[in-house]
């Protein structure tokens, strides 16, 4: 598991150890008992509280125990080393203070094994939603490891079995929008950042999406060079639903997608499942889910792979996959329909195609559509219209500048209340129809916000 080798560092030495180590084998003892160690420290003292009101001495041999009794680690001098216990004591609770999460509770892990650097989402009772923290985090290693020349290939997984990224933190978001607060613009502008270095990576950069993968979970993996799907994938881009836009570089990928699907799944927030993500151009390739940690236990294997070596392993897991491989792609039967209906140059024209159309087809894409917002309809249709033709850099540039519009207007924050919050899924949108959103008033979100535009 990702959280038994955590980063590497010298905390355990620092705690525990006053003999002299080498770097080496500081960080060999390091990764191999310092997220067990972290755990069983803190399960024994439950916290900081319990720490404080006992004595110092007899705190140091019940860490002691743990560490040569419970961890087998018995070349460790806690009680023989030159700090006096009460000293020692207070380096033990700095570090319990510093870290507000043990290695196994830390939203996001980022690790290296052998030529892999491996990012690993770990928020799985939030179905691994993305939130500031974790960007922060998972930024700066990318770029760090894309300059190191002994990190060949970057991977990012989820943890949980539901999800890979259920999508943006997005109640965060609502509740700073509401208050004014910096980080609906800082989530945002962090976000697409994240979201270009991904589409400019300079390593090879493999995304398994082994489960639910929406919104901003999106935005962390198609913009990669690999994006693996399973049986358990489950996707959509389902923001018009709740007065936003596809963002992270939806205006970019998905006009890119055969025919007018991106424009379908854009406006209509369709999900599709397993192989059907890797049938719409999504996914690259397609893994039976119980092979994924076969497939990532060979990817880290590969020495100083190359892209095309990459492709290869990828490529023989996924001819080996069997799972509904004689199964139609579920759109086949209407993309006909949908390239004709999802063609037209405005909202108000699609929706007099689908009512003039009747099938049932038809009459169920209206019916999705009008509990939509207008709004966001409007905003999404003229955003993929755009970046068609677009690099990824002006579409983030042009979907941060649509950000702040929903920012400040009011759909959004009334989608994530009849959607997350009271969840009575009738959102009161205003305007509450397509020919109350005026041409101007959508102008107006996508023109440029001077000083405060995102710069990439």
């Amino acid at each position: 598991m990702a959280a038994e080798e955590p980063r590497q560092g010298g905390v355990l030495h620092h705690l525990v150890c006053e003999q002299e180590v080498t770097p080496d084998d500081q960080n060999i003892e390091y990764g191999q008992y310092r997220g067990k160690i972290s755990r069983a420290i803190e399960d024994r003292l439950a916290g900081e509280e319990a720490l404080k009101s006992r004595d110092p001495s007899s705190l140091l041999h019940c860490v002691c125990a743990v560490l040569v009794c419970e961890m087998g680690l018995t070349n460790c001098y806690v009680l023989t080393g030159r700090l006096k216990p009460f000293n020692r004591l207070q380096v033990i609770l700095q570090h319990l203070k510093m870290s507000k999460h043990t290695d196994l509770t830390a939203e996001v892990l980022l690790e290296k094994r052998g030529g892999a650097g491996i990012i690993t989402l770990n928020r799985p009772k939030a179905l691994n939603a993305l939130n500031l923290s974790m960007i922060r985090q998972i930024y700066p290693q990318i770029k760090a490891w894309e300059q190191d020349p002994e990190t060949f290939l970057i991977i990012i997984k989820g943890t949980g079995g539901k999800a890979f990224c259920a999508g943006g933190d997005i109640r965060a978001i609502t509740d700073a929008g509401k208050a004014g607060d910096r980080l609906a613009q800082d989530f945002f502008r962090e976000e697409y950042i994240l979201n270009n270095a991904i589409g400019t990576c300079k390593k090879p950069y493999v995304a398994l999406i082994d489960g639910i993968t929406m919104g901003g979970g999106v935005g962390l993996s198609v913009h990669g060079h690999f994006r693996v799907a399973t049986e358990k994938t489950l996707f959509a881009m389902p923001e018009t639903a709740i007065g936003l836009f596809p963002d992270v570089g939806g205006g970019y990928f998905l006009p890119r997608l055969s025919g007018k699907i991106g424009y379908y799944l854009a406006l209509t927030g369709f999900r599709l499942k397993g192989r059907d993500v890797l049938k719409a151009g999504i996914a690259t390739h397609f893994v039976e889910s119980e092979k994924i940690p076969a497939l990532e236990k060979d990817l880290i294997a590969l020495k100083s792979p190359s892209t095309e070596n990459i492709a290869d392993l990828l490529n023989s897991y996924h001819v080996k996959s069997k799972i509904d491989q004689e199964k139609e792609f579920i759109l086949d039967e209407h993309m006909e329909k949908i390239n004709s209906l999802f063609s037209a140059n405005s909202m108000e024209e699609i929706v007099k195609k689908l009512k003039q159309d009747g099938s049932p087809f038809a009459i169920k894409q209206l019916e999705t559509i009008n509990k939509m917002s207008p709004t966001s309809l409007k905003m999404t249709l003229r955003q993929l219209r755009e970046g068609a033709s677009m690099s990824l850099q002006d579409v983030l540039t042009m979907e941060y500048r649509l950000s702040q519009a929903c920012m400040r207007g009011h759909d959004f924050y009334e989608g994530v209340r009849a959607v997350l919050i009271d969840k009575d899924q009738s959102p009161r949108w205003m305007p509450a129809a397509l020919e109350e959103v005026s041409d101007e008033f959508v102008d107006d979100c996508f023109k440029p916000l001077g000083n405060n535009d995102l710069k990439l």
